[in-house]
């Protein structure tokens, strides 16, 4: 079977097509293009413009590039939630428009199950706990009685938005994760940051006010050091806490800002220490990518999920365990 997925849930606009080889995923293709803001952070309706602009133009790229045709495709897949509404609902309609012109079935896909999906399909990791850090979530997250549960989460802004809010600060454009990684490098002395682990659940808008208040007398170097130090261990914290809680032998990083070397090696070496396998895909598949999305609507659809056009209205705030897992026992 071939699915065609839609991911759109805020800055990147993505069309990944993958087949059902053998049980296992293969990807043949995957085409994004992500909005950038001259200025501040997304802005929801430009964001959505830019997706509405870019959709078309990647759509016949991706199909292009996988060498198929559109008749081809056996289910169609969308980012129904969560994320910016204005950005969702220019991806769910476009969704609804290829489903009905080509008579395919449409699945709405769950944003943050569909990371640990692709994450999961391309590692060969079995039954882990996955570390969701992306700009607006940051969930620990680990299969239970049919549901992926949430173990642990942030309690107010996600790692990467509060890496964008200080870079923004010291003067670096959206992204600012990969800007501020490079300073950490320099970083030279560790600054005591607050450190907010509460029981499972973390919390970073006192840690970035913290920060952005140490720019008066640090350099930008030494605090970006102490503040990926700082976030990145209350990260392993609250991780191997659900490990130890599940009993999972396993950890997968998925999101945008689990494509940073230094959150891979503290993560890492927790699992090292724990006798764990640690997993983490490739960039491409950590960021926002339409491939996750086409693999998780496969598979939800093989294990029996349908939705009628009227049921696929976006839900900005979708939980992760709001979602029956009826494909793995």
């Amino acid at each position: 079977m071939i699915s065609l997925g839609i991911e759109g849930t805020a800055h990147t606009i993505g069309i990944g097509i993958v087949e059902d080889k053998n049980k296992k995923c293969n990807v043949l293709s995957n085409v994004s293009k992500m909005y950038k803001p001259a200025t501040g952070g997304i802005h929801p309706r430009e964001a959505a413009n830019h997706h509405a602009f870019f959709l078309p133009k990647i759509l016949k790229e991706a199909i292009k590039s996988a060498r198929i045709e559109i008749d081809d495709i056996d289910v169609l897949g969308f980012s129904i939630g969560p994320g910016l509404g204005p950005c969702l609902r220019t991806v769910a309609t476009a969704s609804r428009a290829m489903a009905l012109k080509y008579k395919k079935p449409i699945i709405g896909v769950n944003h943050c199950i569909a990371h640990l999906e692709i994450g999961r399909a391309l590692t060969g990791a079995k039954d882990p706990v996955l570390l969701y850090a992306s700009g607006g979530n940051t969930q620990v997250i680990a299969f239970l009685d049919r549901k992926y549960r949430i173990f642990g989460e942030t309690l107010d802004i996600g790692i990467g938005n509060c890496l964008d809010k200080f870079g923004r600060e010291i003067g670096i454009s959206f992204p600012a994760g990969p800007e501020i990684e490079k300073l950490a490098e320099k970083g030279r002395k560790y600054i005591h940051l607050p450190y907010s682990v509460k029981g499972m659940d973390v919390a970073f808008s006192g840690i970035l006010t913290a920060a952005i208040h140490l720019l008066k007398k640090e350099s930008k170097e030494d605090i970006s050091h102490s503040l990926q130090e700082t976030c990145f261990s209350m990260l392993a914290e609250v991780t191997e806490r659900a490990m130890a809680h599940t009993d999972k032998g396993e950890v997968l990083l998925g999101g945008g800002v689990a494509a940073n070397k230094r959150l891979q090696a503290i993560i890492k070496k927790m699992a090292e220490e724990r006798g764990a396998k640690f997993y983490v895909p490739s960039k491409k598949y950590l960021v926002d990518n339409g491939a996750m999305i086409a693999w998780t609507a496969l598979l939800m659809y093989k294990s029996g999920y349908r939705m009628k056009i009227d049921e696929t209205k976006i839900r900005q705030n979708f939980r992760t365990d709001e979602v029956e897992i009826k494909w793995r026992s």
